[in-house]
């Protein structure tokens, strides 16, 4: 029993390293500095001259766009290019017997971009637009295929404990990295750094971080026996898997139910989070080093709140505490539009709580979902998972990247995404959990 037990607690020890790695570029690059130094950019390429109350546009591909929202505009196109790729990216995930060599390749495509935004500044926005795409894609790609090792290293009872404890270990590497990078941004004069050098430095910090630790669950992963290979996969290629497992979503109702619901309030937990930034530094006057003080406040409190979350779930059940979380989501937008201009101590405030749910909602959805997926096609139901997971939100970027533009202030912007949450939490009401892990246990195959 040791023999058999032993080797799968490693490999699930190195699966928790990749939610280290790649949370650190998710906090520092996402969340914290790539939007506001891309609008700093794309506003210096707008406005040359630097004129006070500038409100020239950027053309993108003959587009006008506000350069205030042109980050929000990227993720959303990243978003989009995603939910095209990402369900092949599954289909070719079950096809393969070793799925820790496919996270590794693209991840390290992902960490590259994401390491040479160093090479972002003077006016060139294009190229942060550039990289930001490949990094965003080549990360949720790396997802799809973690989240469907999830499967692979614990069985079902254990998931929401495993996935808990694997967000947990990415808050605290990018609680860790961003520690860093705070000293870097608030004094880089000590590092003989002016303070443009110190935000592309930290951008490419995260991009290292993430290839570096990489490795670790690439070699520990080798551990795991290979995975047999559904009989379907071996016939069909990757787009008629797809085609095939699209048209078997009709024999699964409670994943059509939950993946709908998922879409609708991970949504606006992501754009609350790409959003963050620069609705701090816009809307409310915080500088770089103000916003990663509190980005780090939420690392810190949001480890314990996925270890917190995932306790409650043993107790009340995921699919309770999820909703329970979307309540405090609606808290917290509420909240942050309360704040005052310049009341930092308030928006800490507000951090705490958000570090409290933010951890927890989503590490639950992950487990509670990996139950509801038919076995043998774990990867590909989690590519269309992934059209909704962070980083890769559309249609919460999109709206609130149109409404700050129209409305010229990120607040309204902010209020429309309570939508999200209130939607997003009834949708998921409607989810049959037992019913629906019944249906997962028959695979793809009809219900006859």
């Amino acid at each position: 029993m040791s023999g058999v037990t032993d080797p799968l607690l490693r490999a699930r020890r190195s699966w928790y390293v990749y939610d280290w790695a790649n949370s650190a570029f998710v906090t520092t690059t996402q969340t914290v500095l790539f939007a506001p130094y891309l609008t700093v950019l794309a506003r210096r390429a707008a406005c040359p001259e630097g004129t006070q109350g500038c409100t020239n546009t950027l053309s993108v591909l003959g587009i006008p766009v506000a350069p205030g929202s042109l980050a929000l505009y990227t993720i959303t196109v990243a978003t989009l290019l995603s939910a095209v790729l990402l369900p092949f990216v599954g289909a070719l995930a079950d096809r393969t017997r070793h799925r820790h060599r496919l996270l590794g390749g693209f991840a390290w495509v992902g960490a590259a971009a994401g390491t040479a935004m160093v090479f972002m500044g003077g006016d060139r926005w294009w190229l942060g637009v550039l990289l930001a795409l490949v990094a965003v894609m080549s990360l949720t790609c790396s997802l799809v295929v973690n989240d469907a090792l999830l499967c692979d290293v614990s069985p079902p009872q254990e998931r929401d404990k495993v996935s808990s404890r694997g967000w947990a270990a990415g808050y605290l590497g990018g609680f860790l990295l961003l520690g860093i990078n705070l000293v870097l941004v608030s004094s880089p004069g000590t590092f003989g750094l002016d303070d443009e050098w110190a935000v592309r430095v930290s951008l490419a910090s995260a991009g290292l971080w993430w290839g570096l630790f990489t490795i670790v669950p690439v070699l520990g992963l080798r551990r795991l026996p290979p995975r047999p290979v559904p009989v379907v996969a071996d016939q069909l290629s990757p787009f008629r898997q797809l085609v095939h497992t699209l048209k078997g979503l009709k024999h699964h109702p409670q994943v059509l139910k939950f993946l709908l619901a998922y879409l609708i309030f991970n949504d606006g937990i992501q754009t609350v989070i790409a959003a963050s930034s620069v609705y701090g530094q816009e809307e409310l006057g915080f500088t770089s080093a103000q916003l990663l003080t509190t980005v780090l406040l939420v690392q810190a409190i949001a480890f314990v709140g996925a270890l917190v979350f995932g306790r409650l779930a043993q107790r009340f059940g995921a699919q309770r505490t999820i909703m329970g979380g979307l309540a405090l989501w609606i808290v917290v937008v509420l909240g942050a539009f309360a704040v005052p201009r310049g009341a930092f101590s308030t928006w800490l405030a507000l951090a705490v709580l958000i570090g409290l749910v933010l951890g927890g909602t989503q590490a639950l959805a992950r487990s509670l979902f990996s139950r509801l997926v038919p076995v043998g096609a774990e990867a590909e139901y989690f590519s269309l998972y992934q059209a909704g997971e962070r980083g890769t939100s559309w249609l919460g970027t999109l709206v609130f990247g149109l409404v700050a533009q129209i409305a010229g202030s990120y607040r309204p912007a902010l209020v429309a995404l309570l939508a999200f949450f209130v939607v997003g939490a009834l949708l998921l009401s409607r989810v049959d959990v037992d019913a629906g892990v019944q249906q997962a246990q028959r695979g793809t195959d009809p219900v006859r």
